[in-house]
């Protein structure tokens, strides 16, 4: 079973260290967290995962990586600067600040009380001062989302790749949301990383991709180890669409503070690249709320048998990592009961995701030939490439083994005194606890074969 509430996965997080609270020692800082030693290892390879899966196993997916401040002329033309915002209230009895949209019967959350302001715009993107003199007049926005400089890039990449349509431009980055109330621990949080694929498509095909790649993600998601029963489909109304949207289908999972969005999957239209090119009329494009943009770009592609030159729709899979990390942990946390009356916490991550790969443990860490054999085996193991491979010189087998259950490690490999004689290993599964002796030259293979 899941976690029971999110305090157990809080809990967890922090006493061994996937994720702690920011500058925690200085009462830390809403919704920003800190990935710890285990939650790096996770995160990566949750997004290692994410890019093997749209870049490399496709021929028709490039990946870009793209700066993070960003020309405001880009998100005024886009529609953030005017629409990227949340209706804000002031509870005039407590003073506290609420979103409207989130208050239950017209009430303060904190004190109940109904004397509320009149809902006003908040914008959520942060500014920051470009250049030396702070005057307000050279002005930078920490992007809210990594699809405006894809976007951007557009020509760039189909300049220098010669693709064509259909085709993607995959990005992994860091995006930014002033959050009025961030919540639900790594859930919504002001500082975020987003895993979003554009994928460019000819007007007309759009409909038939959106639901080919709904689709792809939600099988992707069930490799991650996310179960199909905590997923739906929400097909977001009209009335709840973003600016760009002519259609979206949020993936939704039952975290556990309820049913909420992992990914959403949009079809953009031709709006974006139709907002950022220099001369609209030419093009039969969606972005007519962009009266004329600055930009000297024309963001078209020809079609390579026509000779017609096409503003592509855009299918837009999007995805927060942290969101994702959040299920990922949920999906895998189970307290179980052992036949000796005793429990154990153990994380069943998929083993491509689990932060170790497998914990090489010698029986007594005093002992100077098995400690030695142990650090030879696991520098074989970690020239594997496979990922992170530990030595755990504990002297204790038993709680060794306890603390790789709870942090996901899916093999523990224990050497003692027989294995100074003829050179065999224990291996202990972390689902199963099943142990087997093997030969120590067989250790790679039987690790490989684990992580397939």
């Amino acid at each position: 079973m899941p976690a029971k509430s999110m305090e157990e996965l809080v809990a967890l997080c922090k006493r061994r260290g996937f994720i702690f609270q920011t500058n925690e020692i200085y009462g830390g800082l809403q919704g920003l967290f800190d990935y710890g030693p285990l939650g790096v290892e996770l995160k990566n390879n949750l997004k290692q995962a994410w890019w093997r899966s749209m870049v490399y196993e496709r021929d028709d997916v490039e990946g870009l990586d793209a700066a993070i401040l960003t020309n405001p002329e880009v998100l005024k033309q886009s529609g953030h600067e005017e629409t990227f915002t949340d209706p804000l209230v002031d509870c005039r009895s407590c003073n506290s600040r609420w979103r409207a949209d989130h208050l239950e019967k017209s009430a303060c959350p904190s004190c109940g009380s109904k004397d509320l302001t009149e809902p006003r715009p908040f914008n959520l993107m942060f500014k920051t001062n470009v250049g030396p003199i702070d005057d307000g007049s050279s002005f930078a926005y920490l992007r809210p989302e990594t699809a405006q400089q894809t976007f951007t890039n557009f020509k760039n990449v189909v300049d220098s790749t010669s693709k064509s349509l259909p085709f993607g431009i995959a990005q992994i980055g860091k995006a930014f949301r002033n959050e009025v109330t961030p919540r639900n621990f790594i859930f919504r949080v002001r500082e975020m990383e987003q895993m979003e694929l554009e994928f460019f498509v000819k007007p007309g095909t759009d409909e038939e991709w959106h639901q080919f790649w709904v689709k792809n993600r939600l099988k992707w998601w069930s490799k991650q180890g996310v179960s199909e029963e905590k997923l739906d489909l929400y097909d977001v109304p009209n009335k709840e669409l973003a600016h760009y949207s002519k259609s979206t289908i949020d993936i939704m999972y039952k975290f556990p503070h309820g049913l909420e969005e992992l990914e959403g999957v949009a079809n953009r239209t031709d709006f974006d690249l139709g907002s950022h090119t220099k001369n609209q009329s030419e093009f039969s494009i969606k972005a007519k709320v962009v009266k004329n943009s600055s930009s000297n770009a024309k963001l078209a592609i020809q079609d390579r048998e026509t000779k017609e030159w096409i503003v592509p729709y855009v299918i837009e899979p999007a995805a927060g990592v942290d969101r994702g990390v959040l299920a990922v942990l949920n999906e895998a946390y189970e307290v179980q009961e052992l036949e000796d009356g005793k429990e154990r916490t153990v994380l069943s991550l998929k083993p491509h995701l689990s932060p170790i790969k497998a914990a090489v443990i010698p029986l007594k860490k005093n002992n100077e030939d098995l400690v030695s054999a142990a650090a030879n085996l696991k520098g074989e193991l970690q020239g594997l490439g496979l990922g992170r491979v530990l030595l755990e010189n504990s002297g204790n087998i038993g709680k060794s083994y306890r603390r790789h259950d709870e942090v996901g490690t899916p093999l523990c490999i224990t050497l003692d005194f027989q294995t100074l004689e003829d050179q065999t290993v224990t291996v202990r599964n972390r689902d199963s606890m099943e142990q087997e002796r093997i030969h120590q030259k067989e250790t790679s293979a039987y690790l490989q074969e684990i992580l397939k």
